[in-house]
């Protein structure tokens, strides 16, 4: 029996793979490179600061979950620990599932909850400040 000496990377569903592994890994390249940039070492749900080699313990979260919207402005990032950016997708999963299990025809009956989502950005002065203590 003669083995196929292309290797398993050689078929078209292998190359489909290949490329797609490829395409993700220059996405996740830019867009994290550029949240890095954009926003401090710290853990967006936790406040864990991160340095040196913990700093691929950071990983970039996308608010609206489209891996595809990347502004530049980092308006759909949030830097998450890898533990708090699993707890996140999780829920989301566990709501998901929930749904399913009560059907289509169930109402929820638990009250709206009203409350302004929190608008605060502990960064927004932070170039005035800097500015300041520079003088």
């Amino acid at each position: 029996m003669k083995m196929d000496s292309k290797g398993p990377g050689s078929s078209a569903a292998g190359g489909i793979v290949d490329q797609a592994a490829r395409d993700r890994r220059d996405r996740e390249t830019s867009y994290r490179g550029m949240a890095m940039k954009l926003f401090p070492p710290i853990c967006a749900r936790c406040a864990r600061e991160f340095e040196g080699k913990r700093l691929r313990e950071l990983t970039v979260h996308h608010k609206d979950h489209n891996h595809d919207n990347n502004s530049p402005d980092g308006s759909n990032w949030e830097l998450l620990c890898l533990y708090c950016h699993d707890n996140e997708h999780q829920r989301e999963v566990e709501h998901a599932r929930m749904e399913r299990a009560l059907g289509a025809d169930h109402v929820d009956t638990r009250p709206v909850d009203t409350t302004p989502p929190l608008r605060h950005n502990p960064f927004a002065n932070l170039a005035t400040l800097i500015a300041q203590k520079k003088k």
